[in-house]
């Protein structure tokens, strides 16, 4: 299967792990600590699988930085998390450095 494919489904579990982190109140509530666990592990699974083939610093990047992004946004969403004008600008440095690091950087595989 193509790399960024999975590296997508990578940071959309990833994503969802994070987000059933917060509802497990610290561990505190059973179902959903183990979904996040399953979901990260599954997460990390398919990341390694894409290490394979692509360079690690620009799957490193890519899937921390839209990670984060996206997370940021589903906890707006989700829980009512406001993004203030530090957040949103830090988002926006986080979204121009992996465009940065995808569209100019030498890459090798």
């Amino acid at each position: 299967m193509n790399p960024w494919i999975l590296l997508a489904f990578s940071i959309v579990l990833e994503i969802i792990a994070t987000n059933a982190l917060k509802l497990s109140d610290g561990f505190t509530k059973p179902l959903p600590t183990l979904f996040s666990m399953l979901m990260y592990g599954l997460s990390f699974y398919l990341v390694s699988i894409v290490f394979r083939t692509l360079p690690v610093g620009i799957v490193y990047a890519v899937w921390s930085g839209v990670g984060i992004v996206l997370t940021a946004l589903v906890a707006y969403f989700l829980f009512g998390q406001k993004i203030d004008t530090a957040g949103a600008v830090g988002i926006g440095l986080i979204i121009a450095g992996v465009l940065v690091i995808n569209l100019f950087a030498k890459h090798s595989g």
